[in-house]
């Protein structure tokens, strides 16, 4: 473990009932400074742009996926409230983690690079095509163009071998859990593809993201009461389902389905995504009501380094939905509201007692559990509160300036994606927990929620 330096240190230190961070939900002003705090406790853990670091990279234990994760907060956190504090970082960490054909693939990563891993990384770069969020000079790829070419290289990874489809959790064959496919590797998968299809209004990726959705209903990764489950093992045709729900799924899909909503305006995906935020009950406590919680391992204490994050991605989909489907708004936003309050409330600990744990259940009393994951939770839940003062994400119609490039990322396969007629203008990880979905598959029913 490397968090040694004092900034990181000086975070660790209990010191609770403090402070706390004062959240009024109804007052932009309020949240916009309760955001500005809790992203000065998040950047507190990135030492990438230190001299001799690595841009783009976390200390110990992290691993890589989550540093991407935390640059989509950072995004989001600008669009938000137009603060440009971590533009630069940002900027700086993506571009040097584009890696191979120019779609998140960096060498150094091929130990632990999962489609999910590189998804993450892809949806920080179509949030920030969305968001507008200033485009890389020099020459660099736009992010739009990133975000399509993990499209075109996680297509070309679609394995219809075994399970009738799906992406495998890992890329490479020598990695553990290559034989697994997981529901975040495809529910991200699906993400940029319904989100590339609202921004290009290209129908190929409408295609993919149908075929997606389609194929883990047959396979039994979604119930059809709109429930996630972990995932398959491919060897057994994906006969046997790992039943841990993790929030995390929901949210990936929850925008996923908005986005295809927006563009069709059709029943089908209404009746989809009203099931989906339905199904988003299981993580919202029934004691203290309407307040998120990471229901397979938050109340046992059994949340690992990733699983501590996974609310964010929840509340930061859940916002995005409220946006860009209006008509979930009231679904939507008193969780949101709820749980950014009680967030607010036990973020009091830490040297300057702003410092936010894990539990938002616990009424203000922090729980000690500090990092990354913890913070930007807290961040994302606070600031997705701002949808009225943002305009919502932009296509090539509605204002987007990033430049697209269908193929890009498509010299890394050997059969190269067919895009339909352009008709408007022109492709999680979620951490290494081999050990623990093995574990599940045989004995998934001690972890199942219903």
């Amino acid at each position: 473990m490397k968090i040694t330096l004092s900034a990181l240190a000086a975070l660790s230190l209990l010191s609770s009932g403090a402070g706390a961070i004062d959240l009024q939900i109804d007052n932009t002003d309020s949240i916009k400074a309760a955001a500005k705090i809790v992203a000065a406790g998040l950047r507190a853990w990135y030492t990438g742009d230190r001299l001799g670091d690595t841009p783009g990279n976390l200390p110990d234990p992290y691993y890589w996926w989550e540093c991407g994760a935390m640059f989509n907060s950072f995004v989001d956190y600008w669009y938000y409230t137009g603060d440009e504090t971590y533009n630069a970082i940002t900027v700086q960490a993506m571009q040097h983690q584009i890696g191979d054909y120019n779609a998140f693939m960096p060498a150094n990563q091929t130990k632990t690079l999962g489609n999910d891993d590189q998804a993450f990384w892809g949806m920080a770069a179509m949030s920030a095509a969305e968001n507008k969020f200033p485009d890389p000079a020099n020459g660099q790829p736009s992010w739009l163009s990133l975000a399509q070419a993990v499209f075109n290289t996680q297509a070309a990874r679609w394995n219809p071998t075994s399970c009738g489809g799906g992406l495998k959790w890992q890329i490479f064959t020598f990695n553990n859990g290559y034989n697994y496919k997981n529901t975040i590797s495809n529910g991200c998968f699906f993400n940029i593809a319904a989100r590339l299809y609202k921004y290009t209004g290209n129908e190929t990726y409408a295609d993919w993201a149908e075929k997606v959705w389609e194929w883990e209903m047959d396979i039994g990764l979604m119930s059809k009461d709109y429930h996630y489950f972990d995932g398959s093992d491919d060897q057994k045709n994906c006969t046997e389902i790992n039943h841990i729900q993790w929030s995390y799924n929901a949210g990936v899909h929850m925008s996923g389905a908005a986005a295809m909503w927006n563009v069709t305006q059709n029943e089908t995906w209404k009746t989809r995504l009203t099931g989906i935020i339905n199904g988003t009950s299981v993580f919202f406590s029934t004691t203290a009501p309407n307040i998120m919680f990471e229901v397979a391992c938050e109340q046992n204490g059994k949340c690992d380094v990733d699983q501590r994050s996974f609310k964010a991605y929840l509340a930061r989909f859940m916002g995005y939905t409220a946006k860009i489907a209006p008509w979930t708004w009231d679904m939507i936003m008193p969780k949101l509201q709820a749980s950014a309050q009680a967030a607010a409330k036990q973020c009091n600990a830490g040297a300057n007692g702003t410092t936010c744990g894990l539990k938002w259940t616990n009424d203000g009393v922090n729980d000690g559990s500090f990092g990354v994951g913890e913070q930007m939770s807290a961040l994302e839940v606070m600031q997705a509160l701002l949808q009225e003062e943002v305009p919502g994400p932009v296509g090539q119609k509605t204002g987007g300036t990033s430049k697209s490039d269908p193929s890009a990322g498509g010299e890394s396969q050997n059969a190269p994606i067919s895009f339909n007629s352009i008709t408007t203008g022109d492709k999680a990880g979620a951490g290494f927990l081999t050990t623990l979905v093995l574990i599940g598959i045989l004995g998934g029913a001690f972890w199942m929620v219903s």
